[in-house]
């Protein structure tokens, strides 16, 4: 049920980006101000050019985060404040984790990581830079959320997702 719940948050909220409201928070998730407390898009501007998709189980296919449109070399920030877990190479691919607390853990990839493991960062503080390899297109960078240890979407923790606006019909 919590599943469903994120994929039609996810979806709802991905489409939003597009339409230019802002809206405090998602109400399918739970607006507490350690969960949701200065998280912000890794790169700007924010161009989701692959939105999340849940698996329908732990281990199905899906698209366990976004990935976002920047060039390669570009600035990545920290999307919370936290404690860089890793950094480092995985599979051929760069990657930064970042601890948040609270059970929440983000992954950016690729990134050529600027800070050393157990750095800690302010939300918008540079983590890296967008570099090649891993699953994205090149110009883009991975952006995931695990919230103890189920990967959620991360639109639903950011407070400055547009909102969507009801137009009349017919």
């Amino acid at each position: 049920m919590l599943a469903s719940m994120h994929i039609v948050t996810g979806i709802l909220l991905v489409a939003l980006v597009w339409t230019g409201a802002t809206v405090p928070s998602s109400p399918a998730v739970p607006a507490t101000s350690a969960r949701l407390a200065g998280w912000q898009w890794p790169v700007d501007p924010p161009h989701i050019i692959e939105p999340y998709r849940a698996p329908a189980h732990r281990y199905g296919p899906g698209h366990r985060g976004i990935d976002l449109g920047a060039p390669i070399g570009a600035r990545v920030a920290a999307p919370a404040a936290g404690v860089v877990a890793f950094a480092g190479d995985v599979a051929g691919r760069p990657i930064v984790t970042i601890d948040h607390g609270v059970g929440l853990v983000s992954t950016l990839e690729p990134v050529a990581a600027t800070v050393p493991v157990g750095a800690v960062v302010r939300a918008g503080d540079t983590v890296g830079s967008v570099s090649t390899g891993g699953h994205t297109p090149a110009g883009a960078v991975h952006f995931g959320v695990r919230e103890n240890g189920e990967y959620i979407s991360p639109i639903v923790l950011l407070r400055n997702v547009p909102r969507a606006v009801l137009l009349p019909c017919c």
